[in-house]
């Protein structure tokens, strides 16, 4: 049911990095429909209402303020927000699953099924679903076959609208997007509902930049586009390990070959290796759906992206080790950075995790600085001995024997060096896992510097 003073009520089922955001920047570009997220957590919907948001993202609160109690509600009153939709985007948590039939590589459904029933449930006339959410291609058929037996006689139109937000520009990316991909089932119903969303990206999205396809192509799209992402990070990574074997700088390297038109720049950045909520998780969707479909060697190609990642994180700690002497017992590590990417506080596959676990399977202590993600990586290292968290980099610094920047944050590039190796202790290494600072200037300043892909520059060389 509408209320009177609205075009229409949209709901949005998940109060995430990709729920929050999306409604935000509907919200914001459409003053006359009612924007409602809900979630089944109280805890992230208080956070929604307060000044303190439950994730960090550039130009997100402002634009929260903007129009929060105006168009824009966050509740835990999903039944109710079921009932008054016209339009619900269904953006609940779709992680890798842990056990059974799959376990590794399939999407874990469950939550997406518990939404679809009770959907069906609570819906009190004809609704538009959309799956946000990433989900295996034809996912839309599970949706289809629940919500098609509610007994009430409403009937559902299922819509495909992928998210393509990377988070730190997700806003941007939604105000400002390369792409709206819709799909729907080529039926009148489906292209009714099709121009129903339409309708909303039209206010802010230029025509030529909305594409519409069907379901399927649709639902795979958004795997294909993160695993094509993910392979151009794991290519450059790999070539620079080639690089540090030979002498070549991979930037040199990545510069040269991104100037090809054919190529391009974009996600030639060598580093420690990819992170994130959807690259890993994609790329096992799309491993398993060919395994599903007998297609072993395309699952293979896919598989070995996220093998080689798992090495690039690896080859970073043997790294560490081998510089110090072979040993870290009980020497000191500063971790300048936690969060998979700048410019977010989330650390959801970071390869920071990794890697600080198998530092501190190595014996060392370590102290972690990050401006955003502290809490959550206090979370991801609970329990476990050696590991310390400091909000002040230089803090975190003294005294230790090494740094190991991990995320490139701005602020990193900011910080007085010379006064951080005074505090340390010597011989001081700085290994740069994102080739984020000035080399030449710290191994000028008595740091021993190593980087992705670069030659070593250590003083006993």
């Amino acid at each position: 049911m509408n209320d009177s003073t609205f075009k229409k009520n949209i709901l949005c089922i998940g109060a995430g990095y990709v729920g929050g955001p999306t409604m935000t920047v509907i919200a914001n570009h459409c003053p006359d429909y009612r924007i409602t997220v809900v979630d089944i957590s109280e805890e992230k919907i208080r956070r929604w209402n307060s000044d303190h948001l439950p994730i960090f993202e550039p130009g997100l609160k402002e634009r929260v303020d903007r129009v929060r109690g105006k168009n824009l509600f966050f509740s835990t009153d999903i039944d109710r927000g079921i009932a008054e939709a016209d339009m619900i985007f269904v953006t609940v948590n779709t992680p890798t699953k842990t056990f059974g039939e799959g376990m590794g590589r399939a999407v874990d459904l469950q939550f997406m099924e518990q939404t679809a029933r009770r959907i069906r449930e609570h819906a009190s006339s004809d609704t538009i679903v959309i799956e946000k959410s990433t989900i295996p291609v034809r996912a839309a058929e599970t949706l289809e076959k629940i919500l098609s037996t509610n007994p009430n006689g409403v009937r559902f139109e299922i819509l495909s609208n992928p998210e393509f937000m990377a988070e730190g520009t997700a806003i941007q990316d939604m105000e400002n997007p390369d792409r709206v991909l819709i799909g729907s089932m080529d039926t009148p119903e489906g292209l009714r509902a099709r121009d129903e969303l339409l309708a909303i990206y039209n206010r802010w999205v230029a025509p030529e930049k909305i594409i519409t396809t069907n379901l399927w192509s649709s639902e795979l799209s958004k795997l294909v586009a993160n695993a094509f992402l993910a392979q151009r990070i794991t290519s450059i990574n790999t070539i620079s390990a080639v690089c540090e074997s030979t002498g070549a700088d991979v930037t040199q390297v990545a510069d040269a070959v991104g100037r090809d038109s054919r190529i391009g720049s974009k996600f030639l950045r060598a580093g420690v290796g990819f992170g994130g909520s959807c690259f890993r998780k994609d790329i096992l969707s799309l491993v398993y759906l060919c395994e599903h479909y007998g297609l072993a060697e395309i699952a293979g190609f896919w598989n070995y992206v996220i093998q080689l990642n798992d090495y690039q994180m690896e080859r970073f700690v043997r790294r560490i080790l081998h510089a110090m002497f072979d040993t870290l017992v009980d020497k000191k590590i500063a971790v300048f950075g936690f969060a998979f990417k700048p410019n977010t506080g989330d650390t959801r596959d970071a390869p920071s995790i990794y890697i600080c676990k198998r530092l501190l399977e190595e014996k060392a202590r370590l102290t972690v600085n990050d401006p955003h993600a502290l809490e959550n990586a206090r979370e991801d290292l609970k329990g476990l001995d050696g590991a310390g968290f400091e909000q002040d980099p230089y803090k975190a610094a003294e005294g230790a024997h090494a740094i190991a920047l991990l995320t490139e944050w701005d602020c990193y590039r900011d910080l007085d060096y010379r006064r951080i190796f005074e505090s340390m202790e010597k011989p001081a290494y700085l290994f740069d896992g994102r080739n984020h600072l000035d080399h030449d200037a710290l191994y000028a300043m008595g740091f021993n510097v190593y980087c992705v892909g670069k030659p070593d520059r250590d003083h006993f060389a």
